[in-house]
């Protein structure tokens, strides 16, 4: 697709450019809504939304291309969207709340909770700890790499079961390395201290205790997304043809990744999260405490338990994560001073250029 071309825009008095009107200045010098254009018309993306709560308290939300590539329907503002592994900090505040009760210990071994289920080929629960689940230090193997295309139902045993198949990474706490059973194993802790579901426990907990409206972790089965929302592409490479996946079994990402929300949803969970609202200033603090994270994590990315941290532009580093599910694609941060931005595309970029691009709109949002 062409590029889009800027345009300024004045008036013509007496033989003299007068200066762009307000409004006129603000699209202008508006670099979220140039980046979210470039996404679609340069990068070719179907759709990009974006919210951002800036350094005045106001909050901005963003749309641009096609809501649905068959019909030509307009992207709904704000709308729904799969957020992949922004799941994962939703279970890293679940576990951590426990932590805070007294019912769950960060160093003590996963065999404590789920005695003799960890095993496998340099794999032993009893020397792996809470804490390097939800930290990626686990060394355990990462059931998504086995899963190939067969999008049906999974058990979060079965899930466990599939990674147990394959040797460990390293041994625990040598390194870190990103693997979703980390989380999937945090999430069957969780249900065995509490005795409930992990999605009644993220209801109860999180999102009924800040006012969520349009997050939830969808029931085993449901393949749809509730509310208005883009629809969301799978495209196997660059320039490959685009396939709607918007209605899909999300059972596979479960912990790690199953949840559904909107880019002002994730903004207030986010701002919450940072500000204390949902956990102990111990957790809190321990959950900021980060190591050095690689791949799938832009240059400089430190990673705490469920909780990144990604250099700003503009200095200092704002606290997120992000998520990736056939579909769609989200990256988003607060700061420690109360702003907020996250990022919406509507398939996942098949090149690491595009998805810099992705980056690249969060971090002008957050640093204009």
């Amino acid at each position: 697709m062409p590029a889009v071309v800027a345009v300024a825009v004045g008036v013509m008095t007496t033989g003299v450019l007068a200066p762009p009107t307000a409004a006129f200045a603000a699209v202008r010098t508006d670099t979220v809504q140039q980046g979210l254009d470039a996404l679609v018309h340069s990068d070719g993306l179907p759709a990009a939304l974006a919210s951002v709560n800036d350094r005045n308290g106001r909050t901005h939300t963003y749309t641009a291309g096609v809501g649905d590539l068959a019909t030509g329907a307009k992207v709904p503002k704000d709308g729904q969207v799969r957020i992949g592994s922004n799941t994962k900090t939703f279970t890293a505040v679940v576990v951590l709340q426990l932590v805070g009760e007294g019912k769950i210990g960060l160093d003590a071994p996963v065999d404590t909770y789920l005695p003799g289920l960890v095993r496998g080929e340099g794999i032993d629960g009893s020397h792996i700890t809470v804490r390097q689940l939800l930290q990626h230090t686990s060394g355990l193997p990462n059931y998504t790499a086995y899963l190939g295309d067969d999008v049906r139902y999974y058990d979060p045993r079965e899930l466990l079961g599939i990674a147990l198949q394959h040797k460990a990474g390293f041994a625990p706490g040598a390194k870190w390395e990103y693997s979703n059973t980390n989380y999937v194993l945090a999430g069957l802790i969780v249900q065995k201290v509490t005795g409930r579901p992990l999605a009644e426990e993220m209801n109860r907990r999180i999102i009924e205790r800040i006012g969520l409206r349009h997050t939830y972790f969808p029931a085993p089965g449901d393949a749809t997304i509730r509310e208005p929302h883009p629809k969301g592409y799978y495209q196997a490479s660059a320039g490959a043809p685009l396939r709607d996946v918007t209605e899909t079994d999300p059972s596979w990402g479960w912990a790690a990744g199953q949840m559904i929300s909107t880019n002002s949803d994730l903004n207030r969970f986010f701002t919450a999260l940072l500000a204390g609202r949902l956990l102990p200033a111990a957790q809190l603090a321990q959950m900021r405490t980060t190591v050095p994270a690689g791949h799938p994590f832009s240059p400089g990315a430190r990673y705490g338990l469920g909780l990144v941290s990604t250099p700003l532009s503009c200095s200092g580093v704002s606290w997120g994560h992000g998520g990736s599910i056939p579909g769609y694609e989200t990256r988003g941060g607060v700061t420690d001073d109360g702003r907020a931005a996250n990022v919406a595309v509507t398939v996942q970029p098949a090149g690491g250029a595009v998805m810099k691009h992705v980056e690249s709109v969060v971090d002008a949002a957050l640093c204009r």
